[in-house]
């Protein structure tokens, strides 16, 4: 639970943006014993100052259990889908969590929800 609060608090601590970075869909594939997660986003990228700059991925117990960096600006390929595969998730954890974050503004104060079929 303290995870929860932290990781929570770390959020609402972040700046508030005027242009986050969305994440438009999300999808979770399963493989022998990891998953591949894929996230398509959209941000107004306007250059290597201000690019989103990554997602991660965090059980509901606050774990992080992956992070996708993003080294470069997309701002001529709106919106993009990037994948981070091997995943470990636990059996009994039905959803992730996703948010990502940009250069700029930080990371997005509500992550979305993804839930998973097994």
């Amino acid at each position: 639970m303290l995870r929860i609060a932290f990781a929570f608090s770390l959020a609402l601590a972040a700046p508030a943006a005027a242009d986050p970075p969305e994440v438009l869909a999300a999808t979770a594939v399963p493989g022998p014993g990891v998953w591949t997660i894929s996230v398509t986003l959209r941000h107004p990228d306007s250059g290597w100052d201000h690019y989103a700059s990554g997602w991660e991925v965090f059980a509901p117990d606050g774990t992080r259990l992956g992070y996708r960096e993003l080294t470069h600006p997309h701002v001529d390929e709106q919106p993009f889908t990037r994948s981070l595969s091997g995943i470990a998730i636990d059996e009994d954890v039905d959803h992730v969590l996703i948010r990502p974050r940009c250069t700029l503004d930080g990371w997005v104060a509500s992550p979305i929800r993804l839930d998973l079929r097994r």
